[in-house]
């Protein structure tokens, strides 16, 4: 018999994030799929109720919760020491949590305190022959591997975007009520306090983690183009008037990110952190769309999560046209980008 915590913060509004929901998801599978197995939800940040709320139709035996103002701060001393409480509350043989940062940074520390172990970045879960079995990817995305562990305690952090998130079957929130679980701090774990958020503004913010779309720059922005000159101010115009009219998330490969070593033009508003690809980042968007890219392999790496595949190249032997991209438009990216903006502006 196994007991299965679903383990998940609250954000500054005393909700559950989404990333929370798709554990969940995982969670009840091992719950449904093992044999007299039972369901428990731990909580921990500023203010729970709301967020025990939104899964109390989630078919869990008992919701326990860590609340205050010390939980409400993303700190590694607070949070490990609730979600070490959390565990221990119910003696969870298994638990599951979202891979936000916020929980990353703490998951091997509770399992170590636990006894246990972690394995982190899970993409699916299933039961299989009586037992959970995990998969994940290894070497950059290039090989997925299927793997079971009889320790216990067992932490599990569970990829954002990997797994369908539960919903209520009525699609309102419940009713719930809440175990309250003690925790007593030490002076030295309050040591670390947030004084404040640094961010662009809403405007010029292009790291979406959840946008429906990921439009993804290559370097052939930065090349000269057919009047022989180069038009970077032209592309940066282009580029951002898309990604703010339609929200969508921007992504960039790497020969482009890369262009300042060799002191070439860039584009100011690119830094590693947009970097999708074998060396960069592996988003999960419902559809992608590249523009000046070659899509060779190092860089489609990176789309492997992506649902529907769409490019835009003057080359119609690119990358992309060798079964890589679902649609490629074989076109001037300047020219198609211009005509969409204009479209958008209209609507």
């Amino acid at each position: 018999m196994e007991t299965i915590l679903l383990l998940a913060h609250t954000d500054a509004e005393g909700a559950l994030p989404k990333a929370a929901f798709e554990a969940l998801a995982g969670a009840k599978t091992l719950a449904d799929g093992l044999t007299g197995s039972a369901l428990l939800i731990g909580l921990f940040g500023g203010q729970i109720q709301a967020a025990a709320d939104q899964v109390a139709n989630a078919g869990a035996s008992k919701i326990l919760g860590v609340a205050g103002a010390d939980f409400s701060q993303p700190r590694y001393a607070s949070d490990a020491a609730a979600a070490e409480a959390l565990a221990k509350a119910v003696g969870a043989t298994i638990i599951v949590a979202p891979a936000t940062s916020r929980l990353s940074r703490v998951a091997a520390g509770v399992a170590a305190r636990l006894g246990g172990r972690v394995d982190t970045h899970v993409t699916a879960v299933a039961v299989e022959g009586g037992a959970p079995l995990l998969r994940r990817w290894f070497y950059r995305q290039r090989m997925e591997g299927a793997f079971q562990r009889t320790q216990r305690p067992w932490v599990i952090t569970v990829d954002p975007g990997s797994l369908a998130p539960w919903a209520s079957a009525s699609g309102a929130a419940g009713s719930a009520s809440v175990e309250t679980v003690a925790v007593t701090l030490a002076d030295s774990a309050r040591r670390t306090t947030v004084t404040g958020v640094q961010s662009p503004t809403a405007g010029e913010q292009t790291i979406r983690p959840d946008a429906k779309l990921l439009f993804v720059t290559g370097a052939g922005w930065t090349k000269n183009q057919a009047d022989g000159k180069v038009h970077l101010e032209d592309a940066a115009t282009l580029i951002m008037g898309f990604v703010r009219a339609t929200q969508a998330s921007l992504g960039s490969s790497k020969s482009l990110v890369d262009l300042s070593g060799s002191g070439q033009a860039v584009l100011p508003f690119l830094s590693h952190l947009n970097q999708v690809g074998q060396t960069g980042a592996t988003p999960r968007h419902p559809k992608g769309l590249s523009t000046c890219c070659h899509g060779e392999e190092p860089h489609v790496v990176g789309w492997r999560f992506v649902n529907e595949r769409r490019a835009v190249n003057l080359d119609a032997n690119c990358g992309w046209a060798q079964g890589k991209a679902d649609v490629l438009y074989v076109a001037d990216a300047f020219e198609v980008m211009a005509k969409v903006n204009a479209l958008l502006e209209e609507k």
